[in-house]
């Protein structure tokens, strides 16, 4: 059967425009697709805003998250009665939204009375996943009300995961029984689910979260189980771009990705794309469109397992921000590698996936990617924890940097492209050159305070 799933981002739901477009393109998909699934994120700032809380209630700090919890509620409350609903599903909402809310404040004390036997790692997840649980059910609401068969359904009860906290990881097997036994029947019986991105539980029901960003991988794990068609990313650009809009006006589109590709560019800073999801996807027979949710007539960006889909050359580039550890000897770097790992899985809840490392008889750096989804205070956080650590290591010196890369069509970028950025920011120190084992990106790192012109320059260069 065609099946697509359809994940809806924060950003695209946080005002009611974004909803009623939401309902506009499900009306219309219902009849092209044998069934549809729905994976909804909490809205925009919602997830930050419930870490905090989390935070002061472990501390105990009963007015810092009383205010947040108060927040919450007013900011949902006004969504909901921003929409066409009528008497009883508002005050079915508003009940749903309510409860919702006072089960997270409960939590929260318990998290703060040592008394209770509460720990962090029973309660934290809990907490941060109350977000996309508010979504789905205003977004099922306003379905009902358009006249469908709709369900807000936490994956909680679907998705089956190891117990490490705040980036736990699926049991796809797992995960796949409990859907053919709860999920697929659902859809069989025509009712249109609203799942929750991010969230999963353990196979004893301890609640869990798949990391930042985890709405898109939630799509993935439900598509992979599913055995879906496609899976559609919308949110508010025209699809990946050849760089980031809000960096570059003239950033365009790209219509078409390998897995290879887009996983380059995922890895390095596009936000509209993330890393676990499309290595989730890599070998399988679905297909991955990313969307514009407010101009649904643009084709967006299609991402396959094929072989490479951009043209020959240079097509995007992408910025990430890294901290670079510099040391003024050489040697074995896999005790402080494991040291980086370890401050990082304890600090941002993630492990290192990209080091770029470059070593001579005298000098010795190392670059680790910080990943988009750690959010902006990550690079400073990090910074300070890995200083406190090193202080043993009185040769080592942490400093933020910058990676840009400069992607192209896999298996098809020679040394020229390489001359070709080189050239381009001649004007500026490069730290360090990585050339892609997969021969469709090179990076380059440098100081914070070039990563402007740099994107810039590299932009002018490859797309005009």
């Amino acid at each position: 059967m065609r099946t697509l799933v359809m994940k809806f981002g924060g950003t695209t739901l946080a005002r009611a425009e974004g909803l009623t477009q939401l309902v506009g393109i499900v009306l219309y998909e219902r009849e092209r697709w044998d069934r549809l699934m729905l994976v909804v994120s909490a809205l925009d700032g919602v997830t930050d805003q419930l870490i905090d809380a989390a935070h002061l209630a472990q501390f105990a700090q009963q007015r810092g998250y009383r205010r947040i919890v108060s927040n919450l509620r007013q900011r949902h409350l006004a969504l909901a009665e921003s929409l066409p609903l009528d008497q009883n599903e508002r005050s079915v909402l508003q009940a749903n939204i309510d409860t919702l809310l006072s089960d997270m404040l409960t939590m929260c004390e318990a998290l703060g009375d040592a008394s209770s036997g509460h720990s962090a790692s029973d309660s934290f997840d809990e907490i941060i996943g109350v977000g996309e649980r508010l979504t789905a059910r205003i977004v099922a609401a306003l379905l009902r009300h358009s006249g469908l068969r709709s369900v807000a359904l936490d994956t909680t009860e679907l998705i089956i995961t190891d117990n490490v906290r705040a980036n736990a990881k699926p049991d796809m097997e797992a995960t796949s029984a409990r859907m053919e036994t709860q999920l697929l029947p659902m859809l069989e019986r025509g009712i249109m689910p609203v799942l929750t991105g991010f969230i999963g539980a353990t196979m004893t029901g301890k609640p869990t979260t798949l990391g930042r960003g985890g709405s898109d991988y939630t799509a993935a794990i439900l598509g992979v189980c599913a055995n879906a068609t496609e899976i559609w990313i919308w949110t508010d650009v025209d699809g990946v771009m050849s760089a980031d809009p809000l960096e570059i006006a003239e950033a365009r589109p790209i219509r078409n990705l390998s897995i290879t590709e887009a996983t380059e560019m995922a890895f390095f800073g596009t936000r509209v794309l993330h890393p676990r999801m499309l290595l989730l996807l890599r070998g399988r027979d679905i297909a991955l469109r990313v969307r514009n949710l407010f101009a649904p007539q643009q084709p967006g960006t299609l991402v396959r397992d094929s072989s490479a889909q951009l043209s020959e050359g240079l097509q995007a580039v992408t910025s990430i921000a890294a901290l670079a550890l510099q040391s003024s000897s050489s040697g074995s770097l896999a005790s402080m590698t494991a040291l980086v790992d370890d401050v990082f899985f304890n600090t941002i809840g993630t492990h290192t996936d990209i080091t770029i490392t470059t070593q001579s008889p005298m000098h010795t750096l190392i670059c680790f990617v910080v990943p988009n989804a750690a959010g902006q205070e990550a690079v400073h956080t990090l910074s300070a924890a890995l200083e406190d650590r090193m202080q043993e290591k009185s040769t080592w010196h942490v400093k933020p940097v910058s990676i840009i890369t400069a992607i192209g069509a896999q298996d098809a970028i020679s040394l020229a492209g390489c001359l070709q950025i080189v050239t381009a920011l001649a004007e500026i120190p490069i730290l360090a050159i990585d050339y892609s084992p997969a021969r469709c990106g090179i990076s380059v790192v440098i100081n914070v305070r070039d990563t402007e012109f740099a994107i810039n320059r590299l932009h002018q260069t490859i797309v005009h």
